[in-house]
């Protein structure tokens, strides 16, 4: 199965959580080729959601450059940043935000979580579909093999949750799971390590077999195509 964590917490205790899997930092702090994977990551050539003509370097330069704030609207400059740095637009710079333009070009105004449905989540697969189908690819066949831990700062993985940032780690996730299904139910030993305080607490207790990972049901009723 394929797990999400957060990029916070120590790697020790992660090992401890997924004795057995493969632990992946995929956030813009990541090592080749999986800093790829960061929203972040200028890949170049992105098409801008509603925006005729206008590409961006990034998925994160997108999401910030179509920002409409209180004193500022869309910054199309954004789109332009080749590097990983001088993205974020903040609310002490620029005031509150009202929404996300629809366009560069556009009269509406999306709230939210409109905008991450109608900018975001189409500007991240196409990330995942066009720019990184090889590392895409090399994930599904490491996912089948052994438990997959992505790494993120964000952990937030349900797509309607206002209160908290979008894990892309989580959207990798929903990916795979829905172009792969039988990913889910894929299902490895676990091995605990027993510590020599643990054995002498649990001596002459019957032992019980491995257990093994279980399947988290929850499906979001509004998926995207992708996700």
């Amino acid at each position: 199965m394929i797990y999400i964590e957060s990029k916070k917490k120590a790697i020790k205790n992660i090992t401890k959580l997924y004795p057995n899997a493969i632990i992946l930092d995929v956030t813009s702090k990541a090592k080749e080729p999986y800093v790829k994977i960061s929203p972040f990551y200028p890949h170049g050539n992105i098409p801008v959601p509603f925006s005729e003509g206008y590409f961006a370097s990034s998925v994160e330069g997108i999401w910030q450059g179509l920002k409409v704030f209180e004193n500022d609207d869309v910054d199309i400059s954004k789109f332009s940043v080749n590097s990983m740095k001088g993205l974020k637009r903040t609310i002490r710079k620029f005031g509150n935000p009202l929404g996300h333009r629809k366009g560069v070009n556009g009269t509406e105004l999306l709230d939210y979580i409109t905008a991450r449905r109608q900018i975001y989540l189409p500007s991240y697969a196409f990330l995942l579909e066009k720019c990184i189908p090889d590392l895409i690819q090399k994930l599904k066949e490491l996912a089948f093999k052994q438990d997959l831990v992505l790494l993120d700062f964000e952990t937030n993985v349900d797509i309607d949750n206002p209160h908290k940032p979008l894990s892309h780690a989580g959207l990798v996730k929903r990916y795979l799971e829905k172009k792969y299904p039988e990913l889910k139910d894929l299902k490895f030993e676990l091995k605990f390590v027993i510590s020599k305080q643990e054995k002498v607490k649990t001596k002459g207790q019957k032992s019980k077999p491995a257990t093994k990972r279980t399947k988290k049901k929850k499906e979001d009723k509004n998926q995207m195509k992708l996700f």
